[in-house]
């Protein structure tokens, strides 16, 4: 008897990428022996409403879009209390949660990854009552990758971010900020901050210098202060292009748990989309919560 399945996809994102093979790639999935249904996202966070009213009729839920429309799916998952397998088609702008799980860009193939047995557990995050794959950030280039338009990600990719985010060295923003992990507090001016469980971020690899560990209860923290010199900004630079990893500006760590505090709100970005703006964040691993479909590593 065949499983029930459901299939969203975001049909704007990546060039709509994935018109034109949809038909194949429902196939592979009516070839795994599922019954489909298929649900094409409307509007943003669409999916978070569709999953959480939803998902207890299905055995598996595939997405295809870019890393928020993932996101969008878990974060309705969570909501709704339901674990079900996940698979992912990865057609957005950078994919940076794919390639961590080591998905094809090509949807046919990852579709055959998505219906197949290949799970592996990864950790959620949780940020005050909302969720998130890989990324909770804020500061420089994080309001970019939800103030470019999808026009212009369609256009050059995760280059969009990039360009937007230089665009922002013109004023160097300053968020002081406390930050508590295990009982460690840290206090300053800082120019980014970003809490990750991913490989890449912005389709960078070797920005996260920590070992990454999808499922091992532990995020990956990066902390830049606020560069207050030329040769300080140099230093930050360098980190980033992996030609310095030596400098008192850039803090790393791992943590389960950890609070940020500021005078005033703060804008966040969660898996590239708007998280809102907040004074006092709490982000919390939650161990093993997503079962999703990983490729096999070469």
């Amino acid at each position: 008897m065949s499983q029930k399945l459901l299939f969203i996809y975001n049909p704007i994102s990546g060039q709509s990428k994935i018109k034109s093979v949809l038909a194949d790639v429902i196939d592979c999935m009516i070839k795994a022996d599922y019954e489909v249904t298929v649900y094409p996202t409307q509007q943003p966070r669409d999916a978070i409403t569709k999953v959480a009213d939803e998902a207890a009729l299905y055995d598996r839920i595939i997405c295809s879009g870019g890393d928020g429309t993932l996101d969008e799916v878990v974060t309705g998952l969570m909501n709704a209390q339901i674990e079900r397998p996940v698979g992912f088609i990865p057609t957005g702008s950078t994919n940076d949660f794919a390639n961590s799980l080591n998905l094809s860009s090509d949807p046919i193939d990852a579709a055959r990854v998505a219906v197949s047995d290949d799970l592996i557990r990864c950790d959620v995050g949780r940020f005050k009552e909302d969720y998130f794959v890989y990324v909770a950030a804020f500061g420089l280039f994080t309001e970019a990758s939800y103030a470019t338009s999808q026009e212009l990600k369609n256009l050059i990719g995760h280059t969009a971010y990039i360009l937007e985010g230089v665009r922002q060295l013109t004023e160097i923003p300053s968020v002081h900020m406390t930050v508590e992990n295990d009982g460690q507090i840290l206090e300053g001016n800082f120019l980014f901050g970003m809490v990750t469980n991913s490989v890449t971020i912005g389709g960078i690899k070797g920005l996260i210098t920590e070992e990454v560990g999808l499922n091992d209860g532990l995020f990956e923290v990066t902390l830049i202060e606020t560069p207050g010199n030329p040769l300080e900004l140099s230093e930050i630079l360098g980190f980033f292009a992996n030609q310095n990893r030596q400098t008192r500006l850039v803090h790393t760590f791992h943590a389960a748990e950890i609070k940020f505090a500021s005078e005033e709100k703060v804008a966040w970005t969660l898996d590239g989309e708007f998280g809102g703006e907040h004074d006092t964040v709490t982000i919390l691993n939650i161990p093993g919560q997503l079962e999703i479909a990983h490729g096999n590593h070469s």
